[in-house]
């Protein structure tokens, strides 16, 4: 018998680095928004639900749009992998957009003096519709049972969903509304450190959608392994009767 000691699995260092980066990033961001930029003239601190209002938003077109490659990655290889991916990230998008959701309505009690000004931002209607079609789709998911036909009917679905995206991006630019537009062509309406802030948060935010991403993916995955070996067990079972 050897009296070396087994050696320890280690995690792979990618995965410890994604989420070190992430806890790193969401720390700076925190601090930046609170204490580091200024107090803006008009709204007041209100206004700093912007530093995670718009990068919510922003992860959640991001996992859409990863919805949608990997939905067309699955009608090209029918590879399971790409469907886990699709699901997975629709999933993180769906939470991120109704943050956005949320967080814009608090925004909105003291900057607009009303919780869902609907009549006056068209916006609001555009995004709670795509929150929805999204909804749609997970539940599309949940409804059919695991296989080739309902990963084959969610890819369509994530291809064509991926329509309301850019449609909800661009509405504050084709219709006026009170929502603010940021990022112009005369000009940024942000201050050098509130630029910087914005920054950061989205960057931190992106981590952290890449490591929920990651996290998410290896759960599904063991899922399924489990749920195969269950079905697997199930036939040997029928077979021994």
């Amino acid at each position: 018998m050897s009296n070396n000691p087994e050696p320890h699995h280690r995690p792979p260092t990618a995965p410890l680095v994604l989420h070190w980066l992430t806890f790193l990033s969401m720390l700076a961001g925190l601090y930046l928004a609170l204490l580091y930029a200024p107090r803006e003239q008009t709204m007041g601190d209100a206004q700093r639900i912007f530093y995670l209002h718009v990068p919510a938003a922003w992860v959640g077109f991001l996992a859409f749009a990863v919805t949608l490659v990997a939905s067309v990655l699955y009608l090209r290889h029918r590879e399971p992998h790409w469907d886990i991916v699709a699901a997975c990230s629709a999933e993180i998008g769906v939470v991120f957009t109704a943050i956005a959701v949320i967080t814009g309505s608090i925004w909105a009690k003291p900057t607009w003096n009303a919780w869902w000004p609907w009549q006056q931002e068209p916006r609001l209607i555009l995004v709670t519709i795509l929150l929805l079609i999204y909804l749609a789709y997970l539940m599309l998911r949940s409804f059919l049972p695991q296989g080739e036909q309902r990963a084959r009917l969610a890819a369509v679905y994530g291809i064509a969903a991926f329509a309301s995206v850019p449609l909800t991006f661009l509405s504050v630019r084709w219709w006026q509304g009170l929502h603010p537009v940021i990022f112009e062509r005369r000009g940024i309406g942000l201050t050098t450190p509130m630029l910087q802030t914005f920054l950061v948060c989205l960057g931190a935010f992106t981590l952290l959608y890449g490591s929920l991403l990651q996290e998410r993916i290896k759960l599904a995955q063991l899922t399924s392994d489990v749920e195969l070996l269950r079905v697997q067990l199930l036939d040997a079972k029928r077979g021994v009767r």
